[in-house]
């Protein structure tokens, strides 16, 4: 038996760690179609039973107002599951019931997986889900998802209750006098007139057009023009109604009613202890501290400065097994197989240019599950209520901070996500400076060129020294905002509030679930993009090859040596490796990229950037990862000494063209310069023009290398 299983709930209510605790790893991530959100999906074999669960966008409400909003509307109607599994937080029950009495207005089965009953317990806070589960007619089950607790029972409640509808739903909602008036007319003509149809009921369909929903009015109105001006008509009549006798408008007073029935479940049902109720809770005396107004960016800064601590530690031995591991490839290749294309195309294109990669791995795990610990603990709400402050003062708010923070501004995000993150601010303005100003952040394919760049030419606390460019990322971004608002980017400014989640222990099982879901989208994706832009550029640093009349020269010189130092082994290798180095910085000057680095070289050189470094900043406008893979194939074109191969961050000290000033620029550079190619798609959709994608390439990129000129005169 097939069970399609949908789960909703408010953010912060512990619905992916459930998906997550009944998923296990079992799930695969991809987009709704049509959109940009994520979501997750997964199947299990459950008591002979296959169900297959996608986890929905965390929404408060089911009247589409976000993005989010409407994606987990318009599944739940159009895909209709079998079960929908709310997960309400038990500490904020009334609050996460009014998306229960949306989620029976459009009469969908659904089960309540009572969720976080231990902070609710430590609240004081009593919940007799037996009542509850007899009043509104729903299984009703306690969950403690972060301790893998009621899984079981929910597994099998979805299997007693598949297809069976919850006892009561639109038709048993009354929402006053007055509308339930109106919406009795409007039913008629609905149905009547067979209007939008595919909806869950010609009652939900009415009440949507009392809410004002755009969604479905612009339904409607592709429809049919005469019934949708009958309805406006009748809305119109009873908006006016409203305002005239209880000066409000008729969402609200729909909303009211919502929670008039939501009240009406909770009594017998909710009681906490009289002489606790105004207790301050453990995580409001944390906040006390951490959210301070002076200790708060203190603590920040230090949570920040050991999350890079922690990282480097722990992944110095692994990032250290790659290396070894991919130096022993290259040795193995070039011992077995004799000079030539295939050789170079091995050594260079895959394990030089996925190496340098994949050597960054370790690094990037780690960092992904610091920042699991962040999330699932309930403190990245707190950065961005910390930094509220500061982000108003550039002209943003403190929801810019989440698409900040997951673009990479605590080192190791993605563009594209943050980018997409930024739907959520519902100011105009905010929205669009974020969306263009998130990309700066420090993210996962930035941060093994600062990693590169500080372990070859910076000694000392690497820690310290990428919080630095971590703040620098968020400065640029800031004041590049702050200049765009002032300037091109115009519009008022809007209010930000934000829930502040209880303080959590986040479980093991968690956070190496996300930490390893990143990182192996992180290795998907230089297995398989950086892979073909791997190979795609050794292309054109090979061909056209050397014409024949240099390589002659150099066999020539190869003859030579061979004959001078033929009783001299150590003296021939040194010889032997200079030709060969010498011809293959000519062939790569020869090819198709040397000519463009070249070409481009007489600009790019006042910024310190020489012809090998313009090639891979080039490729790092399809994605940033191919930097350290073009400068590591770049750097190891025609080397078959093994003992010659070591670290791209030794080649690059010892290179007489590198210098601090030179890294100092290249760190710039790589911060403000073109997203990756994804990332400008995304922006372009996101904002509903291709002007801003193009701005944020060329705009970006002058900025970027105006500012590491300036870099690369003054050090």
């Amino acid at each position: 038996m097939k069970i399609n299983v949908a789960i909703a709930g408010n953010p912060n209510s512990g619905k992916t760690t459930l998906f997550n605790s009944l998923a296990g790893t079992n799930y695969h991530v991809a987009n709704y179609p049509g959109v940009t959100v994520e979501k997750k999906t997964a199947s299990i074999t459950y008591n002979d039973s296959n169900i297959n669960f996608v986890d929905l966008p965390g929404t408060y409400s089911l009247t589409a107002y976000s993005l989010e909003e409407k994606v987990a509307r318009d599944y739940i109607i159009h895909e209709r599951p079998d079960i929908i599994v709310q997960v309400l937080d038990a500490s904020n029950i009334e609050r996460n019931l009014y998306l229960t009495v949306q989620l029976l207005e459009l009469g969908v089965p659904v089960i309540i997986a009572l969720n976080m009953m231990d902070v609710a317990t430590k609240r004081d806070i009593s919940i007799d889900e037996k009542i509850l589960s007899e009043k509104i007619g729903l299984p009703v089950i306690r969950t403690i998802a972060r301790k893998d607790e009621g899984s079981d029972e929910l597994l099998q409640s979805i299997v007693n209750c598949n297809n069976k509808k919850a006892s009561f739903g639109i038709d048993d909602f009354s929402y006053g006098e007055d509308i339930d008036c109106v919406i009795g007319d409007m039913v008629t003509i609905v149905k009547k007139s067979n209007f939008l149809k595919d909806n869950p009921s010609s009652k939900w369909v009415a009440l949507k057009y009392i809410e004002n929903d755009e969604q479905v009015i612009n339904e409607g109105k592709k429809n049919s023009t005469d019934i949708h001006n009958q309805l406006i008509g009748k809305t119109q009549k009873l908006e006016k109604h409203i305002r005239e006798t209880l000066n409000t408008y008729p969402e609200a007073v729909v909303a009211d009613h919502r929670y008039g029935i939501v009240s009406s479940l909770l009594k017998n049902v909710v009681s906490r202890k009289t002489a606790n109720i105004d207790r301050i809770f453990i995580s409001d005396r944390i906040d006390q501290i951490l959210t301070q107004r002076l200790v708060g960016p203190l603590v920040l800064l230090g949570i920040l400065y050991f999350s890079y601590q922690f990282t480097f530690w722990a992944s110095e031995h692994p990032a250290a097994w790659m290396e070894s591991f991919f130096g022993f490839l290259a040795s193995v290749v070039d011992n077995n197989l004799s000079d030539g294309l295939l050789k170079s195309l091995i050594v260079s294109g895959i394990i030089d240019g996925i190496g340098g990669v994949l050597g960054f791995a370790p690094l990037i795990m780690f960092m992904f599950f610091v920042i699991a610990i962040l999330e699932d603990s309930g403190y990245m709400a707190r950065i961005a209520y910390i930094l509220d402050r500061l982000f108003r003062f550039f002209g943003l708010q403190g929801s810019s901070v989440l698409p900040y923070v997951v673009s990479g501004g605590i080192a190791g995000g993605c563009a594209v996500p943050g980018v997409m993150a930024a739907r959520t601010i519902k100011g105009q303005k905010e929205r669009l400076l974020t969306i263009l100003t998130a990309p700066f952040m420090a993210c996962g394919a930035k941060l093994p060129v600062f990693a590169l760049l500080i372990s070859a030419f910076f000694p000392g606390d690497k820690s310290l020294l990428l919080v630095l460019v971590t703040l620098m990322s968020w400065l640029s971004a800031l004041i590049v905002a702050k200049i765009m608002g002032s300037t091109i980017v115009k519009g008022n400014t809007s209010s930000f509030i934000m829930e502040l989640p209880p303080y959590r222990f986040p479980t093991l099982k968690g956070l190496l679930l996300h930490s390893w879901e990143r990182t192996w989208m992180y290795i998907k994706k230089a297995g398989t993009v950086i892979l073909a832009i791997s190979i795609v550029l050794w292309m054109l640093m090979t061909f056209p090859q050397l014409p024949d009349s240099k390589t002659e020269i150099y066999e020539s010189q190869r003859s030579t040596a061979t004959a001078n130092y033929s009783d001299n082994a150590t003296m021939l290798k040194k010889e032997l490796a200079a030709i060969n180095n010498m011809e293959s910085q000519e062939a790569l000057r020869n090819s198709i990229a040397g000519r463009v680095g070249i070409f481009i070289e007489p600009v790019s050189k006042y910024a310190g950037f020489d012809w090998r470094t313009n090639i891979a900043l080039i490729g790092g406008i399809a994605a940033k990862e191919v930097v350290i893979s073009t400068l590591g194939t770049a750097y190891s074109m025609g080397e078959t000494d093994p003992e010659e191969i070591g670290p791209l961050s030794e080649k690059l000290s010892n290179d007489p063209s590198w210098d601090i000033g030179v890294a100092l620029a290249l760190i710039f550079f790589t911060i403000l310069y073109a997203p990756c190619f994804v990332t400008v798609v995304v922006i372009s959709r996101e904002t509903g023009s291709w002007k801003w994608g193009a701005f944020t390439v060329f705009g970006y990129t002058t900025l970027a290398y105006l500012v590491s000129v300036v870099i690369n005169t003054v050090f």
